[in-house]
């Protein structure tokens, strides 16, 4: 049987990483979610959090596909960064650009080595009795713990992501450990099921849950397992927040090609 030959790049952002597709061409359809998750699988594809699809679109520079690993849709902000940063590799932009993701338009720029991406604006966060709950593209719930690097993040971290109170959609669930004005934390991610490395929304959720409830100021710096990311902001009070920018780095692995 003759097999096709898929040309893709292997990115990563502070430890979440992706396989990313030029799809100008519309060489890849993400109608077949059995083939994003072979894609994505660590034993039998290359191997990602998730895979990313570059797409033309009349009215931006470009237009960036996200899927999870498990094939369901999101926005991503690790993976938005490393979309820039491949936009610019191939020549669809220079230092600027302003994109279409699941959550809407986003504005971004590059300086310093490090991708810049604004995220929505925050209107609410849901103070519950053992953490908060908010939206910053995609839905996150916060814990406050001690003795993080101990924690069992996977099944503390997979009860939050099924609990009632979230479902249909499920959340993903970041745990931290607040600083001087900075925060380690750690997530169990939906649609990859496991623990990640980062996630940009997550760290935007993270940012923004330090100032309301501790009062931190922008920018706020925020630790993962895989890097650091900044997130700044301005601060309406402790449920508003605007022009909210994630900042960090976004790395090319390689360059390959897979038989699909």
């Amino acid at each position: 049987m003759e097999q096709n030959i898929l040309k893709f790049y292997k990115y990563q952002g502070t430890g979440n990483d992706f396989v990313m597709i030029d799809n100008r061409e519309k060489v890849f359809s993400g109608e077949d979610l059995s083939l994003i998750t072979r894609l994505c699988d660590r034993k039998f594809g290359s191997g990602a959090d998730g895979l990313i699809l570059i797409n033309t679109h009349p009215a931006y520079d470009f237009e960036m596909v996200y899927y999870n690993a498990d094939g369901t849709q999101s926005m991503c902000g690790n993976g938005s960064r490393c979309a820039v940063h491949l936009a610019r590799y191939l020549g669809i932009i220079a230092e600027t650009t302003t994109f279409l993701a699941a959550d809407g338009a986003h504005e971004a720029f590059i300086k310093n080595n490090r991708i810049h991406v604004k995220m929505v604006d925050v209107h609410t966060i849901d103070y519950l009795s053992d953490g908060y709950f908010l939206n910053t593209g995609t839905r996150h719930y916060v814990s406050v713990v001690e003795n993080l690097s101990e924690f069992d993040v996977f099944n503390k971290g997979k009860a939050i992501r099924y609990d009632n109170r979230f479902m249909p959609e499920g959340t993903n669930a970041n745990f931290i450990e607040p600083d001087t004005n900075q925060v380690y934390m750690r997530i169990y991610e939906r649609g990859v099921e496991n623990e990640t490395l980062s996630s940009g929304t997550g760290v935007t959720a993270v940012a923004l849950v330090a100032s309301s409830v501790y009062d931190y100021t922008s920018p706020v710096t925020v630790k993962t397992l895989g890097g650091e990311i900044l997130v700044s902001f301005e601060k309406k009070n402790n449920q508003e927040f605007s022009n909210i920018y994630m900042a960090g780095p976004a790395v090319m692995v390689f360059e390959g090609s897979i038989f699909i």
